[in-house]
Order: structure tokens, then sequence, then C-alpha cells
């Protein structure tokens, strides 16, 4: 259905113009007041304050002659008064503030509770000083009219006799306590009586608390009005905990008994809580002669004429049959499963079998009771599987189960969900018989119902596919076909919804599913839509929650053919691809894939990819590379990856050659002193191996350049003199060679020291292209031994972490000096060789 839009020509007669100016008029009316609300200069003037005045004058002189904002302010300010200068807070500003209090508004009590409990838990000062100091302020407003402002002074009350010493709480509360319980005060205050006892109980021991609390207590219990009734019937529990299981027995359980007889509602649904949390106190014979009487009596009224436990009881249901279990007969036993069956169903009976008035009459608060009572079984329900045995489940039990997770309500399907994980340890064998549930609830039309099982569904679907002894390899079988169908329905319904955080979450427990299905049943089905989100997808958690599934999906893939197109399908679609979005997660990816997979993996199929994003044209990619690159330098090996760890270099050299944006620049100078001061794991066996190759060769070279001396021994004197003159030449060649050798060894270092050189301070200032011309045509003019000892050179130089020291342009300029130098030193031999061979033939 399109809406219906309406269509009118405006009039804009003379009539209707004055109606609308009019209408203008009312609005303006209409904001007057708020301009009239801001502050006259007057009203700015008396809320000016000198500045000059130190922090407690300013606090004194707000108090003193100041508006009530301002001094609600100085109260809410007091505990950083109290670590600043307490002494002074305590001699000038506390006694404002206890004068100020007096005829002070709800909010500056409020806010005086709560600065006082805060002095109290910083320990600006001693207990000693807090209580000569706070505690006559904190009793004084006790009763105070307003019930809010009462409650918050009794709240810091509670928890400063935590604190205070036993002779200062005898003396300075429990005295005054017995006046204050008594019939004559006022309901507020015998209501705080009830309260304050309740946390003494725990203060004393048990003869002090039975001669001089229990006496008030039994008061209490007696008193005319329900509300005080009730009250102490709540504090029972931390009394009977002060006294001891003989004390409970005789004086507390009599008195809880009559409570639960009470003519007030409230006062019956109290003591049985009460009854119930004290259940392990009592011992055989109080259950079964006292408390279980008690229960049934509430079990049958809570359907006829006291509705008003009925939450309660079903709350309580499941703690109250395993506390009742050993006493129990079997009739009983069966009766209460009866019970909580019932319960389990409550206000949906009404659907078959009643008339339509029946409907009608049931008011909507009944049905919001009954939907708490049938959430309160939900909960209730493992403890109701240990109650009938697990071995009885699909017998007794799973109607019920089956009825609470097709529950029409959505809070009973979210507790069904939360405790689904407890119901299927406990079923342990026989985990299969739920599992329709479970697809139930994984294609659940509520997010909610999805995230509250999504919490424990790796848990979940390993009990159910690994969890059963006893159940056979058919049953798991025949569980698979429809739970895969489910997840991914539940991953596409959270995909489509706003809730972003529920897709999320349910990405990362997918990847339990390795160890649950199939690798081809993953690939097929879940794999492939986890690269789809990872493009798609708009939020940034839902993209890296999906990245990292699809990493552990690879991981455990063994197939290479799958393998292979999913990298590639990283590479093309993420690292090379048109947005920079997805090559930020594809940076994202390989940051997964170094957690989880080996080194070498990460070096075969992934380095390369990562180091093409320097030359990225956005500059948040280059960014996010520079902080990753510290992690793939360190997934090298020397000297298996030593061509890689060229290539990283060369990349560092162009990125401190060539950026150009300021912040990138700024990171890549941070990494490179990083990337300096880490430490490349060795092959120790590839090591060994060169190691070997290398001594083979040399023993080849020493034995040919050996035979060759052995033939130049023979020659003539002339030729010795001739060789003699050339010998400084040939000097220089070798120190040339060795210089060439050393410049390599700088070469294949970090150049981070190239980089903050100090005669190359700024980084900014690269080498021209004539130096690295310089230093490509040095290198390719060297022999196959320098060759070999810059091989072994530079695997040292790396192993030991040492770097250069020699700048790289002043490095490839004297390679080039030497390289010019062995050139000479040939062509000065050669000529010298000439000469003395005419010589020869002119004395021949």
């Amino acid at each position: 259905m399109h809406p219906i839009i309406f269509f009118c020509k405006m009039d804009f007669s003379q009539s209707n113009l004055f109606g609308y100016i009019e209408d203008l008029q009312e609005l303006t009316i209409i904001e007057r007041p708020v301009r009239r609300s801001l502050k006259t200069p007057e009203e700015i003037e008396r809320l000016t304050v000198d500045e000059e005045l130190s922090d407690i004058e300013r606090a004194v002189y707000l108090l003193s002659s100041g508006q009530d904002i301002q001094g609600t302010s100085v109260v809410a300010n007091l505990p950083v008064l109290m670590r600043q200068n307490p002494a002074e807070t305590l001699r000038r500003v506390l006694p404002k503030i206890r004068e100020v209090l007096h005829v002070a508004g709800v909010e500056m009590q409020l806010t005086a509770a709560v600065s006082f409990l805060t002095v109290l838990q910083e320990e600006s000062v001693s207990i000693h000083t807090y209580s000569h100091s706070f505690l006559h302020i904190i009793l004084q407003h006790l009763e105070h009219r307003d019930a809010g402002v009462s409650n918050a002074w009794l709240e810091t009350l509670l928890a400063v006799i935590e604190a205070l010493p036993k002779e200062t709480i005898r003396h300075e509360i429990l005295n005054p306590l017995v006046s204050k319980a008594q019939l004559s005060q006022t309901l507020q205050s015998r209501l705080v009586s009830c309260k304050i006892m309740g946390k003494l109980a725990n203060k004393f021991e048990a003869h002090i608390i039975k001669r001089e609390i229990l006496p008030l207590v039994k008061s209490l219990c007696q008193d005319v009005e329900y509300e005080v009734r009730t009250c102490m019937c709540r504090q029972l529990e931390h009394i009977a905990q002060g006294i001891g299981t003989e004390l409970t027995k005789t004086v507390v359980l009599p008195e809880l008994v009559e409570l639960a007889r009470d003519e007030g509602s409230s006062v019956r649904l109290a003591a049985f809580e009460t009854l119930v949390n004290l259940l392990d106190m009592f011992d055989a014979d109080d259950r079964s002669q006292t408390v279980l009487p008690l229960v049934k009596s509430f079990c049958e009224k809570s359907f006829k004429a006291d509705e008003s436990i009925l939450v309660s009881l079903s709350f309580h249901l499941g703690k109250l049959c395993n506390g009742l279990y050993g006493i129990f007969t079997p009739e009983q036993h069966l009766r209460f499963l009866e019970f909580y069956k019932k319960l389990s169903t409550l206000g949906l009976q009404q659907e078959n079998g009643h008339n339509d008035n029946q409907l009608q009459l049931q008011t909507l608060e009944q049905e919001k009771k009954y939907i708490s009572v049938r959430k309160n079984c939900a909960y209730n329900f493992p403890a109701m599987i240990v109650f009938v045995d697990p071995k009885n489940f699909h017998l007794e039990l799973y109607s019920i189960f089956f009825c609470l997770c097709h529950d029409p309500e959505v809070p009973v399907r979210y507790t069904m969900a939360i405790s689904f994980y407890e119901v299927a340890k406990l079923l342990n064998s026989g985990v299969y018989t739920i599992h329709k549930e479970l697809v139930t609830l994984l294609q659940d039309e509520s997010l909610e119902v999805l995230d509250a099982l999504v919490g424990h569904l790796p848990e979940i679907l390993e009990l159910m596919t690994n969890g059963g002894e006893n159940s056979g390899s058919e049953s798991k079988l025949l569980s698979i076909p429809d739970l895969i169908p489910a997840l991914t329905t539940a991953e596409q319904r959270a995909a489509t919804s706003l809730k972003w955080r529920t897709h999320e979450k349910l990405l990362q427990k997918y990847a339990c599913l390795p160890h649950i299905i199939s690798s081809d049943q993953i690939y097929y089905r879940f794999l492939h839509r986890m690269l789809t989100i990872i493009l798609t997808n708009n939020v940034l958690p839902v993209q890296k929650a999906a990245a990292r599934t699809l990493c552990v999906y690879l991981r455990y893939n063994r197939k290479q053919e799958q393998r292979h197109e999913v990298i590639q399908k990283l590479i093309e679609q993420l690292g090379q691809g048109k947005s920079y979005w997805n090559r930020l997660r594809f940076l994202d990816t390989c940051e997964f894939i170094m957690e989880l997979f080996s080194k070498s993996f990460f070096c075969k199929y992934f380095f390369l990819p990562v180091l093409e994003l320097t030359h990225d044209p956005v500059a948040n990619v280059r960014m996010k590379l520079c902080y990753l690159l510290p992690k793939v330098k360190s997934t090298l090996k020397i000297p298996t990856d030593k061509h890689l760890l060229q290539q990283l270099e060369l990349c560092i050299r162009k990125l401190l050659c060539q950026e150009k944006d300021k912040d990138v620049l700024t990171i890549v100078k941070r990494t490179v002193l990083e990337l300096d001061r880490m430490e490349i794991s060795v092959d120790a066996e590839q090591l060994e191996k060169e190691k070997q190759q290398n001594e083979g060769r040399s023993t080849n070279i020493n034995d040919k350049m050996f035979e060759k001396k052995r033939r130049d021994s023979k020659t003539s004197s002339v030729l010795a003199k001739s060789i003699t003159l050339s010998v400084p030449g040939s000097s220089s060649g070798t120190s040339g060679g060795k210089d060439d050798k050393k410049s390599k060894l700088v070469r294949s270092q970090s150049f981070s020291t190239q980089a903050l050189h100090p005669k190359y301070s700024n980084i900014d200032k690269c080498p021209n292209k004539s130096s690295a011309t310089g230093y490509t045509s040095s290198v390719s003019g060297m022999g196959k031994s320098c060759m070999l000892s810059f091989s072994d050179d530079s695997f040292r130089a790396h192993s030991t972490g040492n770097s250069g020291n020699a700048a790289f342009p002043s490095s490839s300029s004297r390679n080039l000096f030497n390289s010019a130098d062995q050139k000479n030193n040939g062509n000065k031999e050669s000529q010298s060789r000439k000469m003395s061979i005419k010589n020869r033939k002119s004395n021949s």
C-alpha cells in the first residue's frame, strides 16, 4: 500500500496571511520564557568569585554566601579537598557543610551522601578521624523526610559499619538503635533500624547478638506495620548467618513459620524467599517436618488464593527441589515435577479449549506475570534435569523443553538459549536428542535469542558431534545436513540486520567449524561467504572477524587446489583491489596469516604481495604497511630468505627516498629504528649446508692457486723484477677488493644507520640517482670469489645484529673509486710486462 498524498492549493489571501502572522506571534510568545530564563548581569555578578582565593577559602565562601548550586558543587568536590588538604578541610569546610545540610535540598543531600562514602573509600583520613568527623552527620540525616535521601544516607552508613571498630559501633550505633526500634518511633526510623540490625549481625559474637539484637528482631517481626515486618523478615537471613545453626533453629525458624502465615502478601513472599535461602542451615528433620509442609502450602495456594507468590516460587523452584531432594517420597517427587510442568506452560492453555470471554478476562498484568513464570521455568530447567536425572530426560522433560524452545515470547526463548549449553553438558550421551531444538533456536526470528545461543556455540557443536559415547556415528552424520543450513541462515539474518555486534560474534564463533564439519563443506558453504563479507560489508569489526575466520578455514584446508584458489583471490581481490579499503583489509588478513600459519607459508605466498603495497597511491595503506613491517621481518629466516630480506631493505630504502606524506615518513623513520633492533632467526641446517658448499669451493680455488704459483716460480729473474715493479698496483687492487668487500657488508645491513648518520641526519635528503648507479656498477663488477665472501659477510652482519657505520652515498662513491683504482692498476701491470719482454728481445 502506498501512502495517499493530498495536494491542495495554498491560499495566499489577506485573511489567510493574517492567520499565518497570528501563528507566528504565538510562537514568539512561546519563546519568550526561554529568553527570560537567561542570567541577568546582577545574577552573573552574584555568581562570580574572586580568582585569587584558595580552594579552601573559595569553598567556605560559596557555602556561606553562594547559591545552592554552588554549595552543591563544593560538596561534590569534598573528596578532592580531602586529598589535597585534609586538615584544613576538616577544620573549616566540614563544619560549614554540616550547617548547610540542615536546610539543604534533596540534590545537595544526595551529593553529600555520595561524597562522604567516597572519602571513606579513598581512605583520605584514618577511620578514627572519619568516625569522629563524619559519622555524626550521617546519623543525623538517616531519618530524612525524603525516602530517597534517607536510603542514600543509610547506604553510606552500612558501608561505614564495615570499616568501623566494634567499640565505636557499640557506642555510636547499637546503643541508640534500641530506642530507634521502638514502636513509638516513626515508620522510617523502624525501617532503618531493621536494615542496620541485619548489618550488625556479622560484626559481633553470637552471645552479644542473642542478648542485645535478637530481642529487637523479635519485636520488629511483630510490628503493626507490614512494611516493617517485611523488611525485618528479609534481614533474618543475615542474622541467621551471624548467630549460627542452633540459634537459627530455635529463634529464626519459628519466626519464619509465623511470618509465612502473615496476612500481608509481601510478608509471606519475604518469608518464603528467606526460607529457601536458609535451606542449607536446616537439618533433615527441620526440612521434612517444618519446611516441606510450608512449601507444599505455598504451592497449593499459588494457583488459588495467592498468585503474588507465583513468580517467586517459579524462580526458586529448582533450588527448592534439589534442596529437598533427599526427603521427597516418590509421590512428592512426582508432584513437584508436575507442578513444574504446569508452571512451564502457564498462560498457554488458554489458546486451546477456552472461549473468547475467558481470554478477554485475562488482564495485561496477568500476561506479564505468566511470561515471567515461564521465563523462570526456563532458567531452572538445568536444575530440573538434575532433579529427574539426565537418563529420564527424554521421558520426563523433553516435551517441556520443546515447549520452552518454541515459546511465543522472546524472553522465554532467550533464557532457554542461554541455558542450552548447560542442558547439553548435563545430557552428555543423550545430547543428540535436543539437536532439533538447536536448529530451531539458530533459526529464531529474534536476534537476541541468536546472540544468547552463540555465546557457547563452539562448545555446543562439539558436544553435538563428539559428546555422546552411546550415540552411533549414523546419528551424528544425520544431524549435520540440517545443521549447516541453520548456521548459514543465522549468519545471513545477522548480516541483514543492524546489530553488527551479533554478526561479529557469530563470525568469530564460526571459526570452530573445522572441528565440526568436513573441509569440503566449509569450502563450499562458508569460506567463500567469508570472502564476500570482507569485500562487501561496511563494518570494520565484522570484516576483521570474517578475515580471521577465513584464515582459520584456510589453515585446516588440506586440498592444495582449493588453498591456491583462495590465496589467489585474496591477493587479486584484496591486495590488488581497486578500493583502498580492500587493500587495508588485505593487510589485516596477512596479520592473521602470520598469527595462524608458519613463517615459511607467509614468506612463500604473501611476503612479496605485501611489499608491493609500498607503491600504493593511498597514504593510509602505506602507513598501515609500515606498522606491519616489523611482523613481516620476523617471518624471515637467514640464509634461506636472504633474497626476501634484500627486497624488504630495498622497499624501506624506497620509502625513505620517495615518500612525500609527512605522517607516513614519520612512521617510516620510527619503523626503521624498530627494524634495526630486531634479530632475524637463523636456519641452522641451511647455514651448515652453505658452509660445506663454500668450504668445497674454497678448497678447489686454493689448489688452483697453488699450481699457478708453482708454474710461476720457474720464470726468469727479469720477469720477477717486472712483477716486483707491479706489486704496488696489485696491492692497491687487493686493498680495493677488501674495501669493496667492506662496503658490500655495509650495504647488506639495515639502512637505519644510513637514515640516522650524523652526516645525513635529514632523511628527506635522499641519495641521488648517480650514487645508486654507482652502487649498481660496483656490484656488477665483482668477481665470483668476492660474491662468496659477500654472502658470508652479509649473513654474519644480520645474525649478529650489527649495523654499518658508513652512509649509503659514501659507500657507493668509495666503491666507484676502488673499481677505478683496480682498472688503473691493471693497466700499469700490462704496460710493465710489455716493457720487460722488449728488454729481453733487445738483450738477446
